[in-house]
């Protein structure tokens, strides 16, 4: 499986999402500058946390209006599967590749630490290595991880399935503790939690490789 990272003036984890991409796949991702005007022939694109263009004017907006991300939507609408953490989360509501939208913690504080998440739903490629409803620990690193959409979106998202991880604690103010969501054809997944950051124990846990490893099926 082929990959390519993201990379945005104020990325922070992309070399975390490469080394979490490479562990799985055994293969070294392409990193593709913002400014950049093509993407590789990749089966994966992740979207990196961070804080692009230093969250100017809000989180993600700027990095939405790149060079690539023309291209970033023409494979999603291709089926190539597409993940964004954090900041890559912000990027796809930001671009409308995913619904809603993430605003101040509720706290308005940055969170930083462990936090429990139940797996919604395993019948998506990035959940399917996990048991339905099973519980793990990811670490977040948000300041704007509260998500908000209306009503008739959420009940959307709920009827089709596509909420793929809730907080087990809601930590940030996020509408029914939605900590992941996917687009309407299963391909694109956005969530705050960073999974990359926990694949390996000496990180302190490997709750996180599930969802790599869930890619390669």
């Amino acid at each position: 499986m082929k990959s390519a990272v993201l990379v945005f003036p104020g990325s922070n984890c992309d070399r975390d999402m490469a080394v979490a991409l490479e562990t799985v796949t055994g293969k070294k991702p392409e990193m593709v500058w913002h400014g950049d005007s093509a993407l590789p022939d990749v089966d994966i694109i992740a979207l990196p946390g961070g804080f692009s263009y230093g969250d100017y004017l809000r989180s993600g907006a700027m990095a939405a209006r790149s060079h690539i991300i023309s291209e970033v939507i023409k494979a999603a609408d291709k089926g190539v599967k597409i993940l964004g953490v954090c900041n890559g989360f912000q990027v796809l509501t930001e671009i409308g590749l995913l619904p809603g939208a993430l605003m101040r913690n509720q706290n308005i504080e940055f969170i930083c630490k462990d936090v429990p998440l139940i797996v919604a739903q395993n019948r998506s490629v990035f959940t399917s290595a996990y048991e339905e409803n099973e519980t793990i620990t990811i670490p977040v690193a948000h300041h704007d991880g509260n998500f908000f959409a209306d009503e008739a979106t959420l009940d959307s998202l709920e009827n089709e399935d596509r909420i793929a991880f809730r907080y087990g604690e809601n930590i940030n103010g996020s509408t029914r503790d939605i900590a992941g969501i996917l687009n309407a054809s299963g391909n694109v997944l956005g969530m705050m939690p960073h999974p990359e950051r926990a694949i390996d124990p000496i990180h302190g846990g490997t709750d996180g490789l599930k969802l790599f490893e869930g890619l390669l099926g």
